[in-house]
């Protein structure tokens, strides 16, 4: 009886611990973090461990994509991640942060 009373507790913590992990879109929306013209996601303002790890998660994400598609058009990485930073940008909806010229701005 208390295995089944520590299995539940197990994946009851784990399934809540889950539910409450930063996702992107929250982390934009809260303005943890911002796209920049580099192609890469920036945290905003240091201090928030979680989002700086799901920046981390995600930037090696795009740099893995960034570089199959500079492969398939035989252009440099370089080229394909400003390319994406730019469109990164323009895309980002109203209310979420971009980096201009170094600078935070809201959109």
């Amino acid at each position: 009886m208390k295995k089944f009373v520590s299995l539940i507790f197990i994946t009851v913590f784990v399934v809540c611990s889950s539910a409450f992990a930063l996702d992107l879109q929250t982390a934009k929306s809260q303005g943890l973090v911002g796209e920049t013209p580099s192609g890469y996601l920036a945290p905003v303002k240091g201090g928030n461990e979680e989002a700086a790890k799901l920046v981390q998660s995600i930037n090696t994400q795009r740099k893995a994509h960034y570089q199959n598609i500079a492969n398939r058009n035989k252009t440099s990485l370089q080229s394909v991640e400003h390319l994406a930073g730019k469109k990164a940008i323009e895309k980002s909806p109203a209310g979420n942060f971009v980096q201009i010229n170094g600078q935070w701005k809201k959109k």
